[in-house]
C-alpha cells in the first residue's frame, strides 16, 4: 500500500461513489468566534486513488486514528457539525508523563468562553514568534494549512477521539498524514490569520463540540489535570463571563451600552424584548445574556 502521504484528495461529493457503502459513514488575542470559521468546501477526504475500490471500514481503523468514532477523514473541513453527544464517555488521556505534553508555556491572554457577546472556543496562549508549537497527544495530522481566520493552523486527531487545534502558526512543519507523538514539533508560532499579536489559539474538540482546554489541562503549570476525562454533555457548555446585568446611567443609549459590554444592539433588544428606538430609564436594569 502506498504511503498516508501520497494518496490524493478527492471532493467530497466523490467519496460515496469511491468508497464501498461500509466506509461511507495588542494582546495575543484572536481567532474565529463565529462556527462558521470552522467549515470548509473542496477537496476533503483522502484516498489511495490505486486501492479505493478495495478499500473496507477495516482499513479506514487502521489508518486513520478514531475512525471508529467519526467514520471519516476529512481533510478539508476544520471541524464538522455533529449530533449533540448524549453518552457518557471516560476519555484516556495518558498513563505517563511521556503521554502528553503542554504545546506552549505562557500567559493566557483570552480564555475559552463569551468574548465581546461571542464565542471564543478555545485558550488564546502568549508566544513569540517563531516559538516552537508541540502537539499535546500523539495522534495523526488531519489539517495542515493557510486558513482565513486562523492562519496557518494545524489539526490533529488523536487515537482516543480528541482533537488538538493550533492557529495562528507563522510556520506549519508537520504536513497532513503526518504521524505525531506528544511534543513533536507541529508549527512555529506567530500572528497570522485573525490576529492581534503573536499567541497561540489552541482548541480541544470531541466529535466536533468544543472543550474547554483548561478542563484538560492545567494551564499554568503545563499539565494534564488527570489522566482521563469524562465527557458528558456539560463539558461542551461555554461558560458566560462578566457581568449579567447593566444598570442605565444618565446618558447612556443602547449602542454605548452595546460597546461597553461588547453584546449587539440586537443581542440587547431580543433578550430584553426591547426596540433599538426604546427610549431608556435611567436606572433602568438591562440583562447582556
Amino acid at each position: 500500500m502506498m504511503e498516508f502521504a501520497s494518496r490524493m484528495a478527492v471532493p467530497l461529493v466523490l467519496w460515496a461513489s469511491l468508497l464501498p457503502a461500509a466506509f461511507a459513514q495588542e494582546e495575543g488575542i484572536g481567532g474565529p468566534v463565529d462556527s462558521s470559521s470552522y467549515e470548509e468546501t473542496g477537496a476533503g477526504l483522502v484516498v489511495d486513488e490505486t486501492t479505493a475500490p478495495d478499500w473496507t471500514a477495516a482499513d479506514s481503523s487502521f489508518h486513520f486514528p478514531a475512525y471508529e468514532t467519526y467514520g471519516d477523514w476529512n481533510t478539508d473541513q476544520i471541524f464538522e457539525r455533529r449530533p449533540a453527544v448524549t453518552d457518557t464517555i471516560n476519555l484516556q488521556l495518558g498513563w505517563a508523563n511521556c503521554d502528553h505534553a503542554m504545546p506552549v508555556h505562557g500567559r493566557i491572554t483570552s480564555p475559552f468562553g463569551m468574548r465581546h457577546g461571542r464565542h471564543h472556543y478555545g485558550t488564546d496562549i502568549k508566544l513569540q514568534t517563531g516559538d516552537t508549537v508541540l502537539s499535546a497527544f500523539e495522534g495523526k495530522v488531519r489539517i495542515s494549512r493557510y486558513h482565513r481566520d486562523f492562519g496557518y493552523v494545524v489539526v490533529v486527531r488523536h487515537p482516543n477521539g480528541l482533537e488538538t487545534l493550533y492557529g495562528h502558526l507563522s510556520k506549519c512543519l508537520a504536513q497532513v498524514g503526518d504521524e505525531v507523538q506528544a511534543g513533536d514539533v507541529l508549527g512555529l508560532g506567530g500572528s497570522t490569520g485573525r490576529s492581534t499579536g503573536s499567541h497561540l489559539h489552541f482548541e480541544t474538540r470531541y466529535l466536533g463540540h468544543p472543550i474547554d482546554p483548561a478542563k484538560v489541562f492545567d494551564l499554568e503549570a503545563g499539565k494534564l489535570r488527570s489522566n482521563s476525562f469524562l465527557v458528558t454533555p456539560k463539558a461542551f457548555q461555554v461558560p458566560a463571563s462578566g457581568p449579567a446585568r447593566y444598570r442605565v446611567r444618565k446618558g447612556d443609549t443602547l449602542y454605548a451600552i452595546s460597546r461597553r459590554s461588547g453584546v449587539p444592539v440586537a443581542r440587547l433588544c431580543k433578550i430584553n424584548r426591547i426596540k433599538a428606538s426604546s427610549t431608556l430609564r435611567v436606572g433602568q436594569s438591562l440583562r447582556l445574556r
